[in-house]
């Protein structure tokens, strides 16, 4: 008998990666509730989301909305990376390469995090973290945003810089 994923292996590939990012949204909830709430960078008015979890090039990677931080993350692949907590790993995104950094979150494993709010507090409610995180992983995922965040010399392995690449996302959003 053949599996659903070997009829369907890209459904089954997505339903993969967002049931991760639930999975990865489910660990963040608990921290809400057992340590953060009480916490100054704690904005009440978002809640925790994962956002467009997707794989892409064997790798799952989406967006974790919080009340206090906003990030680009993918899961580590189990045993291929040398990578420990606290260093840097650098992927390559059609907007050009991002430097994430490598952390350890039980009950998930090993995650590659990249910062792009902390804390929250210029989001007024969820629906717009959710469009700019909408937005954010839009943007990383289209090449045309490659020139944007490096420039038309700049060399094709240089790391987005995060301000930069913001003011194309904001730029392009409200144009």
């Amino acid at each position: 008998m053949i599996s659903d994923r070997e009829q369907h292996p890209r459904r089954s590939v997505h339903a993969d990666a967002s049931a991760w990012g639930e999975m990865l949204a489910a660990v963040y909830r608990d921290i809400a509730d057992r340590s953060m709430r009480d916490l100054p960078i704690f904005n009440e008015a978002l809640s925790v989301e994962a956002i467009g979890f997707r794989e892409r090039e064997g790798r799952v990677v989406g967006m974790m909305v919080t009340p206090w931080f906003m990030n680009v993350v993918t899961r580590m692949r189990d045993g291929t990376s040398q990578s420990s907590p606290g260093t840097n790993l650098r992927l390559r995104f059609p907007a050009g390469d991002i430097e994430f950094t490598v952390s350890e979150l039980a009950p998930v494993g090993s995650i590659a995090r990249y910062s792009l709010f902390s804390p929250m507090f210029e989001f007024e409610d969820m629906a717009s973290a959710r469009a700019s995180a909408e937005a954010v992983l839009a943007a990383l995922m289209s090449p045309a945003n490659r020139a944007a965040s490096h420039g038309p010399d700049a060399p094709n392995i240089s790391p987005i810089d995060r301000r930069t690449f913001l003011r194309g996302v904001q730029t392009e959003r409200r144009a």
